[in-house]
C-alpha cells in the first residue's frame, strides 16, 4: 500500500504541475474515460467523460495565464488495493486574489480506481469555501 500511495501523490502532483502549465495532455493523463468531475463553474450537474472534461480546461488555462498560481499546499491519500481517494489544498488564485483572501484555498477531491497495474482518476472535485460578503 505504501508504494500505492507514494505512486498516487506523484500522479496528483504530476497532475498539479501540468495544471500550472496549461499541459492539456498532462491534465488528461491518468484520467479514466468515463471520469466525473464536479467543479467550481458550471455546468452545475457535473462534466461526464473524458471529451468533456477536455473541453472545460481552455478557458482555466486562459485565466491562469494573466499570472495565476496553481500550487499544492498539502496532500492527504488513502489507498485500498483498488480504489483510493484524496484530498488536498490548493493555492489558486491571482495575486490580487490572494491579496484579498490569503487563506482561501481551493479544495480538491480525487477519487481513483486501479485498472490493471495503473491508477486512474475517476471522480474530480474543486470547489471553493462559500464566504457570504454582504450584509
Amino acid at each position: 500500500m505504501a508504494d500505492d500511495t507514494e505512486q498516487i501523490r506523484a500522479l496528483v502532483e504530476k497532475w498539479a504541475a501540468a495544471v500550472h502549465r496549461g499541459e492539456m495532455e498532462g491534465v488528461l493523463a491518468d484520467h479514466a474515460d468515463d471520469i466525473v468531475m464536479f467543479d467550481v463553474p458550471p455546468p452545475y450537474q457535473g462534466v461526464l467523460g473524458i471529451r468533456a472534461y477536455r473541453d472545460v480546461w481552455p478557458s482555466f488555462f486562459a485565466w491562469q495565464a494573466v499570472g495565476a498560481v496553481f500550487e499544492i499546499e498539502s496532500l492527504d491519500v488513502t489507498a485500498g488495493s483498488d480504489v483510493a481517494f484524496t484530498h488536498a489544498l490548493i493555492r489558486c488564485g491571482t495575486p490580487q486574489d490572494l491579496t484579498e483572501r490569503p487563506d482561501n484555498r481551493l479544495r480538491l477531491t480525487l477519487g481513483l480506481r486501479k485498472e490493471g497495474d495503473r491508477w486512474v482518476v475517476a471522480h474530480e472535485h474543486h470547489s471553493f469555501p462559500y464566504v457570504e460578503t454582504g450584509p
